[in-house]
């Protein structure tokens, strides 16, 4: 498999987490009472983020995938720090942080060959 798949996979696969943790942060959350309207803050700080990753995921942007990241990093760095699952979303901040990185090196690495 090759490194820009897997950049775009991992993009894929951190969005689509981001988006299943959001609706378990939102609609199902253990910590919080219930209520039926949904939150805007997390919506904006995590699900459209995970959109945008996935977009860039699909369409090789790595621009839109560091925006993802720079824009979840904050929230995420202090989800991190909290016990129980919403900790994953510094994971899924992190992974996007890692497809980037694989799909700016697989770019690299295509430019350096048609060099030689």
């Amino acid at each position: 498999m090759g490194i820009k798949l897997t950049g775009r996979i991992l993009g894929v696969v951190a969005g689509v987490a981001s988006i299943v943790l959001y609706v378990i942060f939102d609609f199902f959350n253990p910590y919080s009472s219930i209520k039926l309207e949904p939150n805007y803050i997390p919506f904006t700080v995590f699900c459209l983020p995970a959109c945008l990753a996935i977009f860039a995921a699909l369409t090789d942007r790595k621009l839109f995938m560091i925006i993802a990241f720079l824009w979840t990093f904050p929230f995420s760095a202090y989800a991190f720090f909290t016990p129980g699952i919403f900790s994953l979303f510094g994971a899924t901040c992190l992974l996007y942080f890692i497809s980037f990185l694989f799909l700016f090196f697989a770019e690299k690495r295509s430019n350096l060959k048609t060099f030689r």
